[in-house]
């Protein structure tokens, strides 16, 4: 069950290169895309497609917002592949894609000039390709051109560098003649941003570039591969103009924040907010007048991505905390209503305590006598925090394994405290007695004893502190428990 609402967009990532098929979603409306006729100075559209070899019958024109596909417009091609989209409402500028029935795909630039026609053959869309009327386009498919002529002697390198050892001599070679193939391509496109300084092919390829970062070499000679790696996500959004919006009616940003955060970043948290931090404070929000649509697309995209329900990383908990207490804020998320950010904050407030690395917070409740009992009176090494509901099923399957767990590991310093939940005092009593838990229980029936230290959506639920009283683990099964405390006694030279 989900225990809390973010007004996020939903988000699908689909990239298709020119000739590819399509596949958009079920959408045809994305939340935050504004009348496209209140686009200043554009024009109402007449776009001509004419593919040969592309089948009559319905066209679909898909745009993209923020990662997310949606129907902009649809018209009929004739047995010529011909078709016309025109309208009195003009498109939002961005990227547009032409779907035939048979997933035929064109890709074209929009601006705010929305006339002009694309010809070509579906057997070479992009060798093929003449473009009519629209200066983006025209660049646009000179510069896919230009990729497709590279391509064969890339591969070819990329295959052979797979079968180097990593800097050796005919290693370095083929990563030296790899260079040249980019610089050649870095020139190309350099030269027409030089020519058409003021196009939007022009922003929108230079938001797309890697950043030219030459391996590393450390003073032995081997690669130095992490401070490459830091050096490259430091420079990645470097040629991002995060003032202009159209970009985000294109792949380019949806598909460099995937990356960034999910391939280029360690998949750990502190590294992913560290990574987020970076993008958001110094990169978007220190860019001359960035369009706050970014903010807005970046803190819920990274959010959603590490959505604790969702995630399979460890504490992605903190992700969804840091994140919400820094940047979902009632002065800085625009987007959402006081109610939303209030149970956000609220939520992100009931997870802070029990993040892991930070010291576990005591509890002190009743036990089954009615006398106080505390977590940190216990005395072990190693304590587990385990939280139950007595009509729990999967409690019913846990707690006969960790009663097992325990007299196995409480004489190698091994303690549990036990924490009942949405219960009644005959009803845990007659579990503890059914299940013979020998270990401490308690039961606060206000939940004043628990709130907000150990978070718990659904239980059973298990935390994890060694000697230090830090959590080391958390969301747990029993049979995980040892991974996590020989781990943990490795690193402090105890394990026997």
């Amino acid at each position: 069950m989900k225990l809390w609402h973010i007004p996020f967009l939903s988000i699908a990532f689909i990239w298709t290169a020119c000739g590819s098929q399509a596949n958009p979603t079920q959408s045809e409306k994305i939340a935050g895309v504004r009348n496209a006729a209140s686009i200043e100075g554009a024009e109402p559209p007449h776009i001509i497609i004419e593919i040969q070899g592309a089948p009559a019958g319905p066209v679909n024109l898909i745009g993209i917002f923020e990662g997310q596909y949606y129907k902009a417009d649809s018209a009929v091609a004739d047995v010529s592949g011909r078709v016309v989209f025109q309208r009195e409402a003009p498109y939002q500028p961005g990227m547009l894609f032409a779907l035939y029935a048979d997933r035929t795909t064109i890709q074209m630039l929009v601006d705010k000039d929305q006339t002009f026609t694309l010809k070509g053959n579906r057997n070479d869309l992009t060798g093929s390709m003449h473009v009519e009327g629209s200066l983006d386009n025209q660049l646009l498919y000179e510069s896919l051109r230009f990729d497709q002529q590279q391509q064969p002697e890339m591969a070819r390198l990329s295959q052979a560098l797979k079968n180097e050892t990593p800097g050796s001599p005919r290693y370095n070679e083929l990563i030296e003649q790899r260079y040249q193939l980019l610089d050649k391509r870095r020139a190309y496109l350099q030269k027409l941003f030089e020519q058409y300084p003021s196009s939007f092919f022009t922003t929108f390829k230079k938001a797309g570039q890697n950043p030219d970062i030459r391996y590393i070499t450390k003073p032995d000679g081997s690669l130095d591969t992490a401070r490459y790696a830091y050096l490259y996500r430091r420079a990645f959004w470097d040629d991002v103009d995060f003032s202009d919006k159209r970009l985000l009616y294109t792949p380019v940003i949806s598909n460099k924040l995937k990356r960034y955060i999910t391939e280029l970043t360690a998949q750990r948290p502190d590294s992913i907010l560290q990574a987020a931090y970076y993008l958001v404070d110094e990169k978007l929000l220190t860019w001359p007048n960035y369009d706050p649509e970014y903010y807005k697309y970046f803190v819920n995209w990274i959010v959603l991505q590490y959505d604790p329900k969702e995630s399979e990383i460890m504490d992605s908990e903190k992700i969804f905390v840091r994140m919400i207490q820094k940047y979902f804020t009632y002065d800085r998320a625009f987007w959402a209503d006081s109610v939303e950010i209030y149970s956000l904050q609220q939520r992100a407030y009931e997870m802070a305590s029990s993040l892991l690395g930070q010291k576990g917070p005591n509890v002190t409740a009743p036990g089954p006598d009615g006398k106080l009992y505390s977590l940190y009176d216990l005395t072990a090494p190693y304590i587990i925090v385990y939280m139950y509901n007595p009509q729990c099923e999967h409690c019913a399957v846990e707690t006969p394994k960790l009663v097992n767990f325990y007299h196995e590991w409480k004489d190698k310093g091994v303690d549990v405290f036990g924490i009942a939940l949405d219960t009644n005092h005959e009803e845990w009593v007659a579990y503890i007695e059914k299940n013979k838990m020998p270990w401490v229980n308690v039961f606060d029936p206000t939940n004043r004893a628990i709130y907000a230290k150990y978070f718990v959506d659904i239980t059973p639920e298990m935390y994890v502190l060694n000697p230090d009283r830090i959590l080391i683990g958390k969301n747990l099964k029993t049979h995980q428990l040892p991974i996590i405390i020989e781990r943990d006694m490795r690193k402090r030279g105890t394990l026997k």
